[in-house]
């Protein structure tokens, strides 16, 4: 049985990749307290412990405001820790499964970015996850890095569950009306990794061998904050709270935010899938889940 190590089994993806990840096989589920990423001696005693046949890195350094703030510790667990992660791959011959960010890139498009398109983040998350990548690309090992945007789920920190908090709280709330992104449940980007998996797992090498590289795993389409706000609070029928369309520049934040950060789906290549469904209609699934 393929033993898979799950690093980050607490985040929101992680979280649900334990449950999507059991038809694969065995999954060894490490949280923080389990393997702490800001340590490369511990991250490397640890994973030579559990000895893997293929690890998925969820675990990530998510605070895009505090990363300004302390950029040391975002480069350590986004990027550095791969250092130690992929020499241990080298060592014990495994695959490697990755998460990224759309804020890799800068914004400044007005198209959805392919993996073909030149990452160029601004702000200090975005640069520590570019880090991860260009470690792992450098790394001469086999892995994926899939990137995805705008994660939510019924569980952490994430926009979702801010708009419906603040709807408990307030009668009006301003949101950003000029940001574009895909908004992306964190169990859709869960049962890809697991489907992909689950159709390849008799002969991983072969084909991570043959699929090595990144892919953007999202649904299709794209909305603002503003717009994502209005379909979060039209699902819970809540007529009461009052939505207002603002500009980044009426809501200033520490860190810079790509304006536009669509990314366009290629996780189709990686196994046989139908068409890529719409964000709309993977946020209605969550929303009935």
């Amino acid at each position: 049985m393929t033993k898979i190590l799950l690093l980050g089994a607490n985040g929101q993806v992680g979280w649900e990749l334990r449950r999507c990840l059991l038809t694969v096989g065995e999954v060894v589920a490490t949280t923080r307290q389990d393997i702490d990423l800001t340590d490369n001696q511990k991250v490397t005693d640890a994973i030579a412990a559990i000895r893997p046949d293929l690890l998925i890195n969820a675990a990530a350094y998510t605070a895009v405001e505090q990363a300004e703030e302390e950029p040391e510790r975002a480069n350590q667990v986004n990027g550095y820790a791969l250092e130690a992660i992929s020499q241990c791959a080298k060592k014990y011959y495994f695959p490697i499964i990755h998460y990224s960010t759309d804020y890799v890139f800068d914004g400044t498009k007005e198209e959805p970015y392919t993996e073909e398109d030149t990452p160029n983040p601004i702000n200090a998350y975005g640069r520590s996850k570019l880090l991860g990548e260009q470690i792992l690309l450098s790394s001469g090992v086999p892995f994926l890095i899939l990137r995805t945007s705008w994660i939510y789920s019924m569980r952490g920190k994430n926009f979702l569950l801010t708009m419906l908090r603040l709807s408990q709280e307030r009668k009006e709330i301003r949101v950003v009306n000029d940001q574009y992104g895909t908004p992306t449940w964190s169990r859709f980007v869960a049962q890809v990794t697991a489907d992909m998996l689950v159709a390849n797992v008799r002969d991983l090498k072969t084909y991570f061998d043959s699929h090595c590289g990144i892919y953007h795993l999202t649904p299709a389409g794209a909305t603002t904050w503003y717009e994502f706000a209005r379909a979060i609070f039209s699902s819970v029928r809540n007529d009461f709270i009052k939505v207002l369309p603002i500009s980044s520049a009426e809501y200033p934040t520490k860190a810079k935010r790509p304006k536009f950060s669509v990314l366009k789906p290629s996780f189709q290549r990686l196994y046989s899938v139908g068409s890529c469904p719409d964000w709309f209609a993977v946020f209605r699934l969550a929303v009935e889940a």
